[in-house]
């Protein structure tokens, strides 16, 4: 199984943000073979290898959480994850943002054809700056990002569904 680059539904949680902020959004989808509900997929990529190490990461900065912490936000019984707190939720998706609130983590979960589910991960960068037209202005360090973004985006996904299988 692996991610594809996908682009972003409009009318998705993280598609309205993209829009309305002039946001840099990506998206990527794996399609897995059974059923599986946001809840399944958002605590499975939460609780992945790969993120433990990034949650770790974080906890050096005096942030830290748990895989308690994830299930609780996977399931809707908590707001908060490390650098994270949840910023929208419907029934198959699922907004983060993390405390600067330059950024953004989306999940997303559609049933298909034979019980499959196809899994959406995607993110977002809010600019901090304007060009003199109004036009979002990343700066240096996100274009310098980018690359490894997309790689780290699409290893968390298929980390996730590997967690799932």
């Amino acid at each position: 199984m692996t991610p594809t680059d996908t682009p972003l539904p409009p009318a998705s949680l993280l598609g309205q943000l993209a829009e309305q902020r002039g946001a840099f959004a990506d998206a990527y989808t794996l399609r897995f073979p059974r059923a599986v509900t946001l809840a399944e997929f958002v605590e499975a990529f939460y609780t992945t290898r790969l993120f433990k190490a990034e949650r770790a990461l974080i906890s050096l900065l005096g942030k830290p959480s748990s895989d308690a912490m994830a299930r609780a936000v996977a399931r809707g019984e908590g707001e908060r994850l490390a650098v994270w707190t949840i910023e929208a939720r419907k029934p198959d998706e699922l907004l983060m943002h993390e405390d600067s609130g330059a950024t953004r983590s989306w999940f997303k979960v559609e049933p298909g054809a034979a019980g499959a589910t196809t899994l959406w991960f995607g993110s977002a960068v809010v600019p901090r700056r304007r060009g003199p037209g109004g036009e979002a202005r990343m700066s240096w360090v996100f274009h310098a990002l980018l690359g490894f973004h997309r790689w780290y985006s699409r290893a968390l996904l298929s980390a996730a569904a590997r967690r799932l299988g």
